[in-house]
C-alpha cells in the first residue's frame, strides 16, 4: 500500500512485478477483511498526520489481517534531529509508551515493544 502516487509507479517499475503495490491510503484500505497473516509498515507512521488518523490505520491493519494475523513495524522516536530533519513534511511521531494502549483499544493483544536510541519497533496480534 502506498499514498504516494509517483512512488507506487516508481515501485511497480523497479520490482518487476515480483510484489504487487497497490496506490491507496492505510488508513482506509481498499482490501477485504481477514485477508493478510501480517501487515508491517517501516518508519512511516509518523508521516500519518494526526493520532486519530494514525489510529485508523491500526484499526484498518486489525481489520484486514486474518485471526492469529500480526502487525509489526518500526518508526522513529521523536527528537530535534527527526524533527529537523522533517522539516516541511509531515512529522507526527507515535510516542511509544502510548502504542500499547492504543493498539488494545482497537483489539490486538501479545504486544511487544522495543525501544533503541533512535527508534522503536512494534509486534502484535490479532487474536
Amino acid at each position: 500500500m502506498e499514498i504516494d502516487a509517483a512512488l507506487a509507479t516508481r515501485l511497480r517499475r523497479e520490482q518487476g512485478g515480483r510484489l504487487r503495490v497497490i496506490e491507496g491510503d492505510g488508513t482506509a484500505m481498499p482490501l477485504p477483511d481477514k485477508e493478510f497473516s501480517s501487515v508491517v509498515c517501516f518508519t512511516m507512521l509518523h508521516h500519518v498526520p494526526s493520532p486519530a488518523r494514525q489510529d485508523d490505520l491500526f484499526a484498518e491493519a486489525f481489520r484486514v489481517l486474518r485471526p492469529d494475523g500480526v502487525f509489526a513495524g518500526t518508526d522513529g522516536l521523536d527528537n530535534p534531529f527527526f524533527r529537523l530533519i522533517h522539516l516541511g513534511d509531515t512529522c507526527v511521531p507515535v510516542p511509544p509508551a502510548t502504542l500499547s494502549e492504543r493498539l488494545t483499544r482497537i483489539g490486538f493483544t501479545d504486544i511487544e515493544i522495543e525501544t533503541a536510541a533512535t527508534m522503536f519497533r512494534f509486534r502484535a496480534r490479532r487474536p
